[in-house]
């Protein structure tokens, strides 16, 4: 399936996250609005940087506060809505995300919130836009997706649908009980976060704790293959907020990201096989399947002029003997019973755990699987 990101989930300028989204090998990026005005850029010079990295613009975000207020203040969103939209056109972004409003001025009318949207779409539509619409876990009246379809649904416009976020459920203990009632058409966007299962306000929990799939405690696949069964054939959009990510290089940040999309498509298949689902309509990736691992082959330690010698002595203190040199390199090899760790001295920062390596039943079939997951 296409894979997406958002460019919040990496570090540094928003030139830099497009550039290592294209080379960990994303199609599209959500594009967040505080690195669209922290950028140096026009918004068409983004567009053009895209297009010559082979990135669509799948989404703009957030419109946040717009639903459910008194007249006065929608027609000051509505005024906000024709700048993002004049900005979308620029970006050449074809999809809004309207978070639920969290405005103290919101009230509590769903029939209010629907025509709302209801006419933001109209002018939406007018323009050849889409707006997705999110409820946030923290949202003031609206924090279910299924809160959030029936708005949407009441709201009956083309051009307005849902954008689920795994986070925004799953934070709450919630599932997607009652998703394949909801029409598929109206399936516009998927964000995915995994987290560690945390006790704190959920904001905070959002804002700093979220990670990649498979990193965290969340059921993703579950998850994703629910949003899948109920028809959604969008891509596949990672919204990740972690202080860690933020600070480390984008291109590394960015292959673990969509090694973690990769893994997540085939624990989606594998589930669907194990339950006898046909998901030939469904395009998932395959991976060579992992061969049987039978142990640990060797452990290999760099050192320097300084701490070789004192790992030596270590090692032949704990009962390791050294049975082996490299023809070439500066590599010694100690050895006790099966146990193997590999001596580089051509390291410069002290000692470090350099490499570990593992018996497998067919290295080959390893090889193509470690390649398959960008390693």
């Amino acid at each position: 399936m296409r894979s997406g990101i958002a460019t919040v989930c990496l570090s540094g300028t928003l030139e830099d996250k497009l550039d290592a989204a294209a080379r960990a090998g994303f199609d599209g990026v959500e594009i967040f609005e505080n690195d669209l005005i922290a950028s140096s850029l026009s918004p068409e010079a983004v567009r053009r940087h895209c297009a010559g990295l082979g990135l669509s613009v799948d989404l703009y975000q957030p419109f946040r506060d717009f639903e459910a207020v008194p007249g006065p203040l929608l027609t000051a969103n509505l005024r906000r809505a024709e700048s993002k939209f004049d900005l979308m056109e620029r970006l050449g972004a074809d999809t809004v995300l309207v978070c639920s409003s969290v405005s103290p001025d919101a009230v509590d009318d769903d029939d209010l919130a629907a025509e709302h949207l209801h006419t933001l779409a109209e002018r939406a539509a007018a323009r050849g836009l889409r707006v997705a619409y999110e409820a946030l876990a923290w949202g003031r009246h609206v924090d279910t997706w299924r809160h959030a379809a029936e708005i949407v649904r009441r709201a009956d416009h083309p051009a307005l649908g849902l954008c689920l976020d795994s986070f925004h459920v799953l934070s709450r203990g919630d599932d997607l009980t009652g998703l394949d009632a909801v029409d598929p058409d109206k399936l516009f966007f998927l964000q995915l976060a995994d987290a560690p299962e945390l006790r704190m306000d959920v904001l905070q929990w959002s804002r700093h704790h979220r990670l990649f799939p498979g990193q965290g405690a969340f059921d993703l696949a579950a998850f994703t293959g629910a949003v899948l069964d109920a028809g959604y054939r969008g891509p596949l959009s990672l919204e990740v907020f972690n202080d860690v990510y933020r600070q480390s290089a984008p291109d590394r940040a960015a292959v673990d990201a969509k090694r973690s999309l990769i893994a997540l498509e085939e624990r989606v298949a594998e589930r669907w096989d194990r339950g006898g689902r046909d998901h030939a309509a469904v395009p998932l990736g395959r991976l060579p399947r992992a061969p049987e691992l039978t142990g640990y082959a060797f452990a290999e330690l760099t050192v320097d002029d300084g701490t070789g010698p004192e790992v030596e002595r270590t090692l032949a203190a704990l009962g390791f003997a050294h049975v082996g040199q490299h023809r070439s390199k500066p590599v010694q090899l100690w050895q006790q019973g099966r146990a193997r760790v590999l001596v580089n001295s051509g390291g410069d920062r002290g000692t470090a755990l350099n490499a570990l390596a593992v018996d497998s039943a067919d290295p080959a079939r390893s090889a193509r699987r470690a390649q398959a997951l960008l390693a």
